[in-house]
């Protein structure tokens, strides 16, 4: 799911006793979803919420969603990101039986959807149109 930009959407009452959603981005994870959401203070300042989603059934069949939460402030994010790259390169570095081609790293993954399609695809996608077509 792609993110999206909320911030023409940002009310200007600081008052407001809701905090304003700024940017959010859901990614699925087998069997959970996390939602990271940047939101603004009263003060107008961003922080970051992760939040972790899984749904669970009750003995009657009924489902409901577990939901755990962490708040994450500008000024934690260098120690935040740093330690979570090391403890992840530890994991994937160090996990055993781990197939290091189940891994693909993100932006490899955003550039290879952003090829460009061969020309002659494209020529392929476009309808033939004469200019004498139009007269008509």
């Amino acid at each position: 799911m792609d993110g999206f930009d909320k911030h023409d959407e940002i009310n200007e009452d600081v008052d407001s006793k809701f905090r304003q959603e700024i940017y959010s981005r859901a990614v699925r994870a087998g069997k959970r979803t996390y939602f990271f959401d940047v939101k603004s203070t009263r003060k107008d300042e961003y922080y970051l919420t992760i939040t972790e989603s899984k749904k669970r059934f009750d003995q009657e069949g009924k489902f409901h969603f577990e939901k755990h939460k962490i708040f994450l402030y500008k000024e934690d994010f260098e120690k935040f990101t740093d330690g979570l790259a090391e403890v992840v390169g530890f994991i994937l570095g160090n996990q055993p039986d781990y197939e290091p081609e189940e891994y693909q790293e993100p932006e490899m993954a955003l550039e290879e959807e952003m090829e460009e399609p061969s020309e002659e695809v494209l020529v392929q996608d476009y309808t033939s149109v004469e200019f004498e077509d139009l007269a008509n």
